[in-house]
């Protein structure tokens, strides 16, 4: 095995010595193994929302079509509708400062700080019915929603 000063250690044997540049006192062996890198999360641990395979499917398209792959799914929280809020869907190629960034099936997802408290545990999904088609929030958060469905409350 290569450590990162070139030094080979034998297998099964501690790699090359470090010590901190902090001042610390830290000495220790590095690893420099060569492991199988563990799978990506589909969804930062951290991040409020997942979405469907449907909805990850009707994404990667939109993005296709439209030539913004690359970009963010931003879901966001705003005030609207007779409930209170609504949600706010949009494909963004900037995030800002303090924005709650996660991924999830090669689409990268972005919200901000406020709107991660009333989307924790939310699915999204797409659904196609007779007439229309779109997104679906499945908010655990949602105490009421107005008659059509489209803003809560909580």
């Amino acid at each position: 095995m290569v450590g990162a000063s070139g030094v080979s250690a034998p297998p099964g044997e501690p790699g090359p010595r470090v010590e901190s540049s902090g001042g610390d006192g830290y000495t220790g062996d590095m690893d420099t193994s060569v492991g199988t890198p563990a799978a990506p999360a589909t969804t930062a641990p951290s991040f409020p929302l997942r979405l469907t395979a449907r909805a990850v499917a009707q994404v990667k398209e939109v993005q296709a079509q439209q030539g913004f792959e690359g970009y963010y799914l931003s879901v966001r929280v705003v005030p609207a509708g007779c409930s209170g809020f609504g949600y706010d869907l949009n494909l963004v190629k900037d995030i800002k400062a303090g924005d709650v960034v996660g991924e999830q099936d090669g689409i990268r997802l972005v919200t901000d700080a406020l709107s991660q408290q009333y989307l924790a545990g939310t699915e999204v999904d797409y659904v196609v019915g007779t007439t229309a088609a779109g997104f679906k929030f499945e908010n655990p958060n949602a105490k009421s929603t107005c008659g059509c469905g489209t803003s809560f409350s909580t």
